[in-house]
């Protein structure tokens, strides 16, 4: 069964929430996800593409009141 961490870098600008996803994927065995929180506009933006790149999965991206949150799985 997948485990999924949650990384809160909320307030953190652009690169920073980015920065902090590529550190947790480290720790984290393939097929297991990270939720990234973050209130950078950027983020929603530069994640996906940064995922397309290196191949992992974006899961999913949602704009709540106050931030996005965006689900990686780490594919390899």
């Amino acid at each position: 069964m997948s485990e999924r961490m949650k990384v809160d870098a909320r307030g953190a600008f652009c690169p920073g929430p980015l920065m902090e996803l590529i550190a947790a994927l480290k720790l984290i065995e393939v097929g297991d996800e990270v939720e990234l929180l973050s209130t950078d506009e950027g983020t929603a933006k530069d994640v996906p593409v940064w995922c397309d790149k290196v191949g992992h999965e974006l899961v999913s991206s949602e704009n709540s009141d106050d931030h996005w949150s965006l689900i990686i799985r780490k594919s390899k």
